[in-house]
């Protein structure tokens, strides 16, 4: 609806400054002459708003305009009370303040739409967390934070998974992303996105250097092409495996980041076959969690790999029998 939009044109304005109309009309969904239009109608209702032309214009509020908007729908009252990862508040220390900021909102909504906001907060509650997660590191964040809001450098020694000794980098923060429980910063380095554990950080200094991002590059850009990187990484093998029925919900779960496509469970027999795509020939290792309940029937080279490391498996717990006959603890010998 238009007036929805011509107040999320105001909000933007006037926590943002001066925005271009075509970032507006990105924003918005709409074409950027659209976006001229609405800002006529917002002058003629008295709001002080002017659009420049040009390289450097854009669209802004008179200086000094502040405006009180209080008109929430249910719904937009109801969201804003579904706040995701309690957790993720706590790790930046702003437990208090989400608290007193959801008390400040419950006060300023229409009264029509409090007891709807009020339940929603008791009846909905999102964890973040993965389960059984195990134990993690403590993470401080303090650092990180202050070099993301102050817009300076930072150097980090940093350990890399499978590595023992810490590196140590100069990078440019775009800013801080939860997922899944773990933190990470996001920074550029030598000019390029790199992604950063913060649980393996183990140390982190601001430097006097202001931040050097690449232009009109934004957290959430760099995040979107550091997760593709991830996520889609081209997988050279693929490979069929026949999962045991009573398993194959354990199975999809775990095996998820290398599945090619969902199997089709048509409940024929006690098994279902399933496509993973590897991308190396050792990743098939993984597969002896399920134990007999999982059989790799093509490639031959992967499954020649999972015998293998079943042999390895189990020569290793004989030669502990072994060990154990040849000298027997004291309270065997009881």
């Amino acid at each position: 609806m238009k007036s929805d939009r011509l107040l999320s044109i105001l909000l933007l304005l006037q926590t943002r400054g001066r925005v271009t109309a075509s970032e507006l009309a990105a924003r918005l969904e709409v074409s950027v002459r659209t976006i001229y239009r609405d800002i006529e109608a917002l002058s003629a209702s008295g709001v002080p708003v002017y659009a420049e032309r040009g390289r450097h214009g854009g669209v802004e509020l008179l200086a000094g305009f502040r405006t009180d908007v209080t008109g929430l729908t249910a719904d937009e009252s109801r969201a804003l009370f579904i706040l995701a990862a309690q957790g993720a508040h706590a790790a930046l220390g702003l437990d208090s303040a989400l608290g007193s900021a959801l008390r400040k909102v419950m006060a300023a909504l229409p009264a029509p739409h409090r007891p709807a906001a009020e339940a929603t907060s008791r009846r909905i509650l999102v964890d973040a967390t993965r389960w059984k997660g195990g134990p993690q590191r403590s993470v401080d964040l303090a650092t990180l934070q202050d070099a993301v809001f102050a817009d300076r450098r930072l150097r980090l020694r940093y350990r890399h998974s499978g590595e023992r000794e810490t590196r140590t980098y100069t990078v440019d923060p775009y800013g801080l992303v939860a997922k899944a429980g773990v933190w990470y910063l996001v920074a550029d380095r030598r000019g390029l996105p790199r992604l950063f554990r913060a649980d393996r950080v183990h140390s982190a200094a601001l430097l006097d250097d202001p931040v050097k991002r690449r232009p009109g590059v934004e957290l959430a850009d760099a995040w979107e092409v550091l997760r593709r990187r991830v996520e889609e990484r081209p997988g050279g093998i693929d490979v069929t495996v026949r999962v045991r029925r009573d398993r194959l919900d354990l199975f999809l779960r775990l095996m998820a980041p290398y599945l090619a496509e969902l199997p089709e469970d048509g409940g024929e027999s006690g098994w279902v076959t399933a496509r993973l795509s590897l991308g190396v020939v050792g990743e098939a290792r993984q597969l002896l969690q399920f134990s007999d309940r999982v059989e790799v029937l093509s490639p031959p080279e992967v499954r020649a790999e999972v015998a293998r490391a079943a042999a390895s498996v189990t020569g290793l717990y004989q030669r502990v029998g072994e060990r154990s006959a040849q000298n027997p603890s004291s309270e065997e010998l009881l």
